[in-house]
């Protein structure tokens, strides 16, 4: 998606730790009408796969999801839980994930009445790093016996294993529309040409 590589290529920082900082229209600060554009391209590439719901992870994910659910004519969003909430109770599909960026581990939950068995969903998220957070909701659908018709990813790092591993090791449809080939101790992003 040019227009994504041209915005990352504009305003991504490269922070130490190997980390793209892209919040100032992605994730903290969000630009709408790129989200916008970017909710339709996730239609244009699953449109033919009928996704019943979509499914994402807090918290950036959410307005992600938000713009590709109103290009598939409103379809329900679900998203995972990195903490306990006393609302969500204890009937959860649930597992653990590592966050690359934080460093930390969360144990990502779905109430069960929001996934059923055979539904198809659609999962969108804005990072693919090592594919902690992809595999995890993967996870929560196989828990839920869902099947998982595509991942739609906004940004991926090709230069680590995530993407590989999810659709080579797992099997399963994933879209990227920035694909980060390398990033540089001198502030550089390296951009992967794609045809999609």
């Amino acid at each position: 998606m040019k227009l994504l590589e041209e915005r990352i290529l504009k305003d991504g920082v490269v922070l130490p730790g190997d980390i793209l900082k892209i919040d100032s229209f992605l994730n903290h600060q969000i630009d709408s009408e790129l989200i916008e554009e970017v909710g339709k391209e996730f239609y244009r590439l699953f449109k033919d796969v009928n996704p019943d719901k979509i499914l994402t992870i807090e918290s950036s994910g959410l307005v992600l999801a938000y713009a590709t659910s109103i290009c598939f004519g409103h379809i329900p969003i679900v998203f995972a839980k990195k903490t306990y909430s006393s609302n969500t109770g204890a009937d959860v599909y649930s597992v653990l994930e590592h966050s690359y960026t934080r460093n930390v581990d969360y144990e990502v939950q779905v109430s069960k009445q929001y996934l059923s068995k055979k539904e198809r969903v659609l999962i969108i998220d804005d990072f693919l790093a090592k594919g902690e957070a992809l595999n995890a909701l993967i996870n929560i659908c196989k828990q839920a016996e869902c099947e998982v018709v595509g991942c739609g990813v906004v940004v991926s790092k090709t230069y680590q294993e995530g993407e590989e591993r999810i659709r080579k090791l797992l099997g399963y449809d994933v879209k990227v529309l920035a694909k980060v080939k390398a990033l540089y101790d001198d502030g550089r992003i390296e951009i992967e040409k794609q045809d999609v």
